[in-house]
């Protein structure tokens, strides 16, 4: 009788291993709610206090040195305290737990802590945020989201594109009326291209103008040419399309005063000029100067218009967004002055630390290490940083360049005419002042 309940005991065990294995490949959030949270909660309260010992994360309520006669002793100390954790709160993508430091600690040991916290729980990773004072926010990820993202849901809106996931399982949407202006590094093969595909896809069905800057020969941006209102191939014609947009940018300034107002969004439907989104791909080769004086020349301009438009076009309906393998001051101290008015930050993997440094070490040190961990087979991975300084790994939608094509063919006729680019890269072609 005894050997019939422990076989029917063992059965029972292993029907419940293979159930709990398939139901976690075919439904992973209901089989982390049932079974994998609860053990991963379990095991993060009962081994907190051991875990914070070992990392230097608790503390002794008394100081190391005390005073005996007229002798300073010096000693380690004899109890450690832990500091006071939440209980584990359950996510659709791991759990998140608040740390309540003791006075005198900050969360820098946390941060560098999150490995041996990962080893410690089981976890996929550990992230830590201090999202204020005298507390640590840790999210806990029971899987990598980003292996596999699918579509998230988002809702519509003017100027804002639905690019990709974020590592917390929301939607990763880049709006341009909260984050007028966007720079987005990568290095070959890191997914800053499909990022681009996915945004003039999501843009080309909105009523906006797109214009593009690629000064290698339009290989990229050129494939998106029918939805594209001006496209500029080499440094030249980047001069005169980007002067074009600078004056329309006087345009625009000169109706919000004869308005009253102080941005086109305040103006009537009637009167309120369509938005534009200028997308530069390779900055680089916009500050690259072939050691002439015209390339030189070429080089200074590109630089002062894009420095007007990042300045002045926010509020006036006018966006850039621009990308490159490589942002360093190397390239000119023009790079620097644009990148500080490019809030909007998007960080692929990188070659060198001093891109990534370059690219978020203004907003955020913690999302520069951050980044540099992106390893080369998580193409489309990447660190978006805002200008509230937060930062959150994110993975865009895989979007094929024949996908973007034929988005930017479908709605090639919301393309809005703007005459003063074609008269200006009409006199450039011909040798005439773009003026």
């Amino acid at each position: 009788m005894g050997a019939i309940l422990l076989a029917l005991f063992l059965a029972t065990v292993a029907w419940a291993v293979v159930a709990g294995a398939g139901m976690r490949e075919r439904c992973p959030v209901a089989w982390w709610y049932l079974t994998g949270y609860p053990a991963t909660a379990c095991r993060i309260v009962w081994t907190w206090r051991k875990v914070a010992t070992h990392t230097d994360l608790a503390v002794s309520p008394r100081p190391r040195r005390g005073l005996v006669g007229d002798l300073v002793v010096k000693g380690d100390p004899l109890r450690l305290v832990a500091p006071r954790i939440s209980f584990p709160r359950a996510t659709r993508t791991g759990v998140t737990l608040e740390v309540r430091l003791h006075p005198g600690q900050t969360p820098a040991p946390f941060i560098a802590a999150a490995d041996a916290l990962t080893h410690a729980w089981r976890v996929h990773a550990v992230r830590v945020t201090s999202p204020e004072r005298g507390r640590v926010h840790i999210t806990a990820l029971a899987s990598d989201p980003l292996l596999r993202p699918g579509l998230v849901s988002a809702p519509a809106a003017h100027l804002s594109a639905l690019v990709g996931v974020l590592e917390s399982g929301g939607a990763w949407v880049i709006n341009l009326r909260r984050v007028p202006h966007w720079l987005i590094v990568g290095a070959t093969q890191s997914g800053k291209s499909t990022l681009l595909a996915r945004l003039i896809a999501q843009f080309s069905t909105q009523h906006v103008g797109l214009i593009g800057i690629d000064c290698k020969g339009g290989i990229e941006l050129g494939l998106f040419e029918p939805r594209l209102s001006a496209l500029a191939t080499n440094r030249r014609e980047a001069v005169v399309v980007l002067g074009s947009v600078v004056n329309d940018l006087d345009v625009r300034m000169k109706a919000c005063r004869s308005a009253g107002v102080r941005s086109i969004w305040d103006l009537p439907d009637k009167l309120r000029p369509v938005p534009l989104v200028v997308i530069v791909d390779e900055l680089a080769e916009l500050y690259l100067a072939d050691g002439t004086r015209t390339g030189k020349a070429e080089v200074e301009q590109c630089s002062t218009l894009l420095l007007r438009i990042a300045q002045l076009g926010g509020a006036l309906g006018v966006h850039l967004v621009v990308a490159g393998q490589r942002i360093g001051s190397e390239l000119g101290s023009g790079v620097t002055a644009l990148r500080a008015q490019l809030s909007g930050r998007v960080c692929h993997r990188v070659n060198d630390p001093g891109t990534a440094e370059m690219a978020l070490g203004d907003l955020n040190k913690d999302a520069v290490t951050v980044v540099q961990s992106i390893a080369t087979n998580e193409q489309g991975t990447a660190v978006v940083a805002g200008p509230d300084g937060g930062w959150a790994r994110a993975r865009s939608h895989l979007t094929t360049v024949d996908e973007a094509l034929q988005t930017a063919l479908k709605y090639s006729d919301l393309t809005p005419a703007l005459p003063g680019v074609y008269r200006a890269l009409l006199l450039a072609g011909e040798g005439g002042d773009a003026s």
